[in-house]
């Protein structure tokens, strides 16, 4: 019986679900007719105008107020506007991701993707040892995958899928038919992740959103608990740890940076520092986002004062002006 009931209730939830599967699939079949820069003019016209009216606009103006209490009301408000036109393109966009990455190294012309560290990314494509990639979801997040995967770099990308079940699916579709390697993020992700650094693979994450068993760091002057796990992998691989960051630009192009490997902090013994390497990570995503806060997700709940250990102040590593890198 109890059977009975939980086959009915999995197929009357996927019936519920049908309508948003469907609408989803239109918005994104209608995305295609428009074509790329149509699209994401759309998106951001959808986004500015129903964003401000949701929840979760008020925890973006939340957020600025905490990351920039010298900012005026209106410089609050204008930044937050505009992470709502950053996201409804960046939504708009995944009709149209293998067309949107058009970067040739050898172009006379540029396309819409130029990219800035590429002899990083060569280099850590072919010299024969695993790597790790930190990013952050700043303007289209999902370029860095798809150029490891069109200019043969070995790398699974972890993501965390969206809420909608609807959603969730296309994205997965999307993912797929223009990435590499994916590893969701769940139970049993951890162990994934380390088997691709032990076949000597390359693993790319995003590792600015809050993570409730984390490490605490200094995030735009407040403590935020962050995910350690690719300092941790830094520490037992002694593999080099990049990040990259992906710039809107105008007239609908983007930019790609890949920086240098970073000199991460050492313990005594000589061994990566975990909660030092996370700060350093950590410290080279607060410049990204200092450099266009309109291009990052304000949205998420990224501060919880709440979930905080109590000793949490005197645990914050010191954040550096800027990280170091190695010229290696």
């Amino acid at each position: 019986m109890l059977r009975l009931k939980l086959r009915l209730y999995r197929a009357l939830s996927r019936l519920a679900g049908l309508p948003m599967v469907l609408l989803v699939r239109a918005l994104f079949a209608l995305a295609r007719l428009l074509g790329p820069a149509r699209a994401a003019s759309a998106g951001a016209a959808v986004a500015r105008t129903i964003g401000p009216l949701l929840p979760s606009h008020r925890t973006a103006l939340r957020n600025l107020r905490q990351a920039f209490p010298q900012r005026s009301e209106a410089e609050i408000a204008a930044i937050a506007l505009g992470a709502w036109d950053n996201l409804g393109r960046t939504g708009a966009e995944y009709a149209h991701l293998g067309e949107i990455f058009d970067y040739d190294p050898e172009a006379a012309e540029p396309g819409r993707i130029e990219v800035v560290g590429i002899e990083h990314f060569f280099s850590l494509r072919d010299d024969g040892k695993p790597g790790l990639i930190f990013s952050a979801h700043l303007a289209n997040w999902e370029l860095p995958a798809i150029c490891a995967a069109r200019f043969g770099l070995e790398a699974s990308a972890v993501f965390r899928p969206p809420n909608s079940p609807a959603a969730a699916q296309l994205v997965q579709e999307v993912r797929r038919a223009t990435m590499g390697g994916l590893t969701a993020a769940g139970p049993g992700a951890a162990f994934a992740m380390q088997g691709v650094v032990e076949r000597g693979g390359h693993l790319g994450m995003l590792i600015d959103q809050h993570f409730t068993r984390g490490v605490v760091v200094d995030f735009l002057g407040q403590p935020a608990l962050a995910n350690p796990l690719l300092a941790k992998l830094a520490r037992h691989y002694e593999c080099p740890v990049h990040g990259v960051r992906v710039i809107r630009l105008g007239g609908d192009r983007f930019r790609l940076e890949l920086t240098p490997p970073l000199a991460l902090p050492r313990d005594e013994g000589g061994a990566i520092d975990v909660p030092g390497a996370m700060q350093a990570m950590t410290d080279v995503i607060a410049g990204w986002v200092r450099d266009h806060p309109e291009q990052w997700l304000w949205m998420h709940r990224r501060w919880r004062p709440a979930m905080l250990p109590r000793t949490a102040s005197a645990r914050v590593p010191a954040a550096a002006p800027a990280a170091q890198v190695s010229n290696s």
